[in-house]
């Protein structure tokens, strides 16, 4: 779902959309899928648990931040957490500790999946894919592998189909 704009960087940055927010890729503004209620809903109750972990692991949870991957290249994870300290500028340049998507029924499996893979070439340590329709949950390592639950066990963090499921 790409729009062809070749508008600059800076006027990109300077540009708030009257509806979704979008994503930027070497000069073309990409749209982004209209989320759902269970997109938003598992979106919130994700940010809810990372909030509740905000003082004990320095977790500085946002969403739909758009951070800067490389030059020309804007995303905008559904989920962003930061660790140990929030990003030091309003577009973060430095790549989160966690990444988060939630599929929403009009994306595109393929454009999501690069999207993960960018992420993770970017240095994020955890990159996640939430389904909230079909209640399942992956990790991107190499490629998607479908997990019970999302972990980070050198933390003691463990997210559970339960805690963002309804």
């Amino acid at each position: 779902m790409g729009a062809k704009a070749g508008i600059s960087v800076d006027e990109y940055l300077h540009t708030s959309f009257p509806d979704l927010d979008r994503e930027y890729r070497d000069g073309e503004l990409v749209e982004r899928s209209v989320p759902d209620y269970l997109h938003g809903r598992t979106q919130a109750l994700l940010l809810v648990f990372f909030e509740a972990l905000r003082k004990k692991l320095s977790f500085y949870a946002c969403s739909e931040t758009r951070v800067k991957v490389r030059e020309g290249l804007y995303l905008i994870p559904d989920v962003s957490v930061f660790r140990p300290s929030p990003p030091p500028s309003s577009v973060p340049d430095q790549p989160p500790f966690i990444a988060v998507e939630i599929l929403s029924p009009d994306d595109r499996l393929n454009a999501v999946r690069d999207k993960l893979e960018e992420y993770k070439s970017w240095g994020v340590q955890h990159v996640w894919l939430v389904d909230p329709h079909s209640r399942r949950m992956y990790t991107c390592e190499a490629g998607l592998t479908e997990v019970p639950s999302l972990r980070i066990p050198d933390l003691g963090v463990e997210v559970t189909p339960d805690e963002i499921f309804e």
